[in-house]
């Protein structure tokens, strides 16, 4: 099958190679998925030079999250069968015409869902979701700021933060992405590239504040101008490239708490939560209040990684960018 390979951290994503390898054979408890679409994500980019937090060993196949069909499936697990339509994530091996994978990290894909949608969900929603839901406590009435709100998280956190009834600024790195936010239920939008954003998110909130936080881009000090009395700051990711530092003065100061999401260790440390999550996000899905948006064009072949992943970097996209690897012919 082909696969992107790589062998040595690189300098850029466009140094990634394709190389024919074979198909990988699942062991006990793991499927043996057809890829058809994956989501392309940022620590993709952060993977391959080296700057991600995990380090897989040479060589690997990057890419996370994932979309196909079941062509093979171990003999003790009951809950796939072959032909079933799944999606998940896996640490590595994405970006490939086929990939082994744990079947606890994959579920059936809902009959109202396409690959190309259901491959951006497994990560971007239940972080969202979980973000908002129990570490934000977001309720009926409560002003949610949403940073990098047109992207995979952003949009996906804007959906549910409506869902629940929240009232949502939407902050952005350019008003050609104000429309993308409107259109999936954002109350207004901000441009966080304007000296003054937080003055305009005091002057939306009456004076208050926002009540929570929602960041993946790592504004959390800044946020700190505008937060409400016993506000909730979510740390989602650093997706500007620099760990801030945060004077715990101002965290008294506030009342306010800051705390973290790390959906991907849920799985270790607590896996008792990971379905009450899904089942909630099915619900929503099921009632039309949330819905996976997909960047347009589609990259098909493996060849356009490296161009869904600049495209990423240089903050040319919204919602989730999708790679279509599959060549139709590959045979096991």
């Amino acid at each position: 099958m082909r696969a992107i390979v790589v062998k040595n951290w690189l300098k850029d994503p466009s140094d990634m190679e394709i190389k024919d390898i074979p198909v990988p054979t699942p062991k006990e408890n793991e499927l043996l998925v057809r890829v058809d679409s994956v989501g392309a994500n940022f620590f993709d980019i952060l993977m391959v030079q080296g700057k991600y937090q995990i380090k897989p060993p040479f060589p690997f196949t990057p890419g996370a999250e994932f979309a196909g069909t079941v062509v093979r499936r171990s003999q003790t697990d009951q809950r796939f069968k072959i032909g079933d339509r799944v999606f998940g994530s896996s640490a590595t091996g994405a970006y490939a015409e086929y990939i082994a994978v744990p079947a606890a990290h994959c579920l059936q894909i809902p009959e109202t869902l396409g690959f190309e949608q259901a491959a951006g969900m497994y990560i971007t929603y239940p972080t969202s979701y979980a973000g908002l839901v129990q570490r934000g406590r977001v309720r009926r009435g409560d002003w949610v700021l949403v940073h990098a709100a047109a992207g995979g998280v952003g949009i996906a956190a804007v959906q549910i933060a409506k869902a629940l009834g929240a009232r949502v600024i939407a902050a952005v790195g350019s008003e050609g992405k104000f429309d993308i936010c409107t259109e999936q239920g954002a109350d207004h939008c901000i441009n966080y590239r304007d000296p003054a954003w937080t003055d305009t998110v005091l002057e939306l909130t009456g004076g208050k504040g926002v009540d929570v936080v929602y960041d993946p881009v790592g504004l959390i000090e800044r946020s700190m101008k505008c937060i409400a009395w016993n506000g909730r700051l979510v740390v989602v990711g650093f997706a500007a490239g620099r760990i801030e530092k945060i004077a715990a003065n101002r965290i008294l100061l506030k009342n306010v708490e800051v705390t973290g999401l790390n959906w991907g260790a849920h799985v270790i440390n607590e896996p008792e939560r990971i379905p009450e999550v899904w089942a909630a996000l099915f619900k929503l899905i099921e009632e039309g209040k949330i819905r996976l948006v997909i960047y347009e064009p589609v990259f098909y072949g493996l060849g356009k990684v490296k161009d869904a992943l600049k495209a990423i970097a240089n903050r040319e996209t919204y919602g989730k960018v999708i790679v279509k690897p599959a060549d139709p012919v590959s045979k096991l």
